[in-house]
């Protein structure tokens, strides 16, 4: 039977740090980090993924900013918004919740939020220093959640064969930079591939972020190989990951469920980069230890 990577369980713990970090800094006379969220449009999804973002900044005394605006505002008025939080000194952290309405330029988007203040971690800025193995960049949150699960549960990347099944902005092609600058050999699977079984077999360890619900069944993986569900779908009512749960687990030797794996990491990923960005501002007067 596989070990279940609690992503859940490990979120609390480390909110738990970061709620503490934050508060001592109070009591050293600072304001609380802030994360200025913005959404356009009312995607269900979206709302959701949006309230659970702001409830767990709240939880551990991060300001929570929320920009809600109609699905109808123009680009302009967007990136006048995001102009204005770049130059707001009380802003340490500008999210904007994608996918964005199809009028709007999600690339220019991107570009147009502050490095500095990029706590996603998708502009070029950032993504080259992931690229190029700096540790002063912000690593996109799925990744970097991931990262902490596995190192918290003492699976070591290093020299593993890592199969990622989906070549994503947001999870697929980060993580695979992630996974190079933790030595693993990676493989990336995508729409174009002719066989994915084939590197899915070969996998120790196997990633799949498709949103393609039960994609991934146990005769694609390999006896004792890790496997990580970075999906969420929706199935005769039920949330479902990419992987067939009940079946995979009798193979994996350790597996996230979901929910409850990696989706709370990527928030607590997120908090951890807001105040990263938090304590660069201050680095000159704050001590830099991370939780």
């Amino acid at each position: 039977m596989a070990v279940i990577l609690d992503g859940k369980s490990l979120s609390k713990k480390i909110r738990e740090e970061i709620k503490n970090e934050v508060e001592s800094f109070r009591k050293k006379g600072f304001r609380n980090p802030s994360l200025a969220v913005i959404l356009v449009g009312n995607d269900p999804a979206s709302e959701i993924y949006v309230n659970n973002k702001r409830k767990a900044c709240e939880k551990v005394g991060i300001r929570s900013l929320f920009y809600h605006l109609p699905e109808d505002t123009s680009e302009e008025k967007l990136l006048g918004l995001i102009y204005e939080l770049n130059q707001d000194e009380e802003v340490d952290g500008i999210l904007v919740q994608l996918p964005l309405p199809k009028h709007i330029d999600q690339t220019k988007v991107i570009l147009s939020i502050s490095p500095e203040k990029d706590v996603d971690g998708f502009h070029p800025e950032n993504m080259g220093k992931l690229a190029a193995q700096i540790e002063d960049g912000f690593i996109p949150c799925t990744p970097l959640g991931i990262d902490i699960l596995l190192r918290h549960y003492g699976i070591e990347v290093k020299g593993k064969d890592v199969t990622v099944v989906g070549a994503g902005f947001i999870v697929g092609r980060p993580l695979s930079l992630l996974l190079l600058w933790r030595n693993a050999t990676v493989s990336v699977c995508h729409i174009h591939t002719k066989d994915i079984t084939k590197f899915t077999k070969e996998a120790d360890i196997l990633i799949s972020a498709t949103g393609v619900p039960h994609l991934i069944k146990a005769d694609m993986v390999k006896e004792g190989a890790v496997v990580v569900d970075v999906g969420i779908s929706r199935l005769n009512g039920k949330i479902v990951g990419d992987v067939d749960f009940e079946n995979v687990k009798e193979k994996a030797s350790a597996i996230t469920p979901v929910p409850g794996g990696v989706g709370p990491m990527t928030v607590t990923a997120l908090l951890l980069n807001t105040l990263k960005a938090y304590k660069k501002k201050f680095s000159h007067l704050i001590s830099t230890t991370n939780p």
